[in-house]
C-alpha cells in the first residue's frame, strides 16, 4: 500500500503540475534525450532546462547521466506508479459515484416512463 501523505508524493505532483515538466516527461518515454533536446522544443536556455530537470530529479522522475560535457536524462517511472496508485484510490470512488449516479438516472427514466404511459396511436386513414 502506498503512503499517501510522503514528502515523494509531493515532490512527484509538484514536478507534474508544471507543463513544461509534463512535456519533457512525455519525450523521455520514448528514451533517453540530452538536456539541450529536452530544451529545443520550448526555446529555453540550457540553464532553464537544468532547473526543471532538477525538479524531476528531486522527485525522482528523472535520472540524469553526465558523459563528458553531455548530460543525458532518462525517466524514471517508479514514482509515477506511486502516484497513480493515489490516484487510483479516487478513481474508485468515483466510479462508485458515476455507478450510483446511472443507475438514479435509468431509475427516474422509468418512473417517468410509467407516469406517461404508453403513447396513444392515431387511427389509420382509410
Amino acid at each position: 500500500m502506498v503512503e499517501f501523505q510522503t514528502p515523494h508524493l509531493d515532490a512527484v505532483f509538484h514536478a507534474l503540475s508544471d507543463p513544461t515538466r509534463r512535456a519533457m516527461l512525455h519525450r523521455l518515454s520514448n528514451g533517453e534525450h540530452t538536456v539541450s533536446e529536452l530544451a529545443t522544443p520550448f526555446n529555453m536556455s540550457l540553464a532553464g532546462a537544468s532547473k526543471h530537470i532538477r525538479v524531476l530529479e528531486s522527485a525522482g522522475l528523472v535520472r540524469r547521466n553526465v558523459r563528458g560535457r553531455t548530460h543525458i536524462c532518462e525517466l524514471q517511472a517508479a514514482r509515477l506508479a506511486e502516484a497513480q496508485e493515489w490516484l487510483r484510490h479516487y478513481e474508485r470512488f468515483w466510479t462508485t459515484r458515476l455507478d450510483d449516479l446511472e443507475k438514479l438516472l435509468r431509475d427516474e427514466d422509468r418512473t417517468s416512463a410509467g407516469a406517461i404511459g404508453p403513447t396513444p396511436t392515431k387511427p389509420a386513414k382509410p
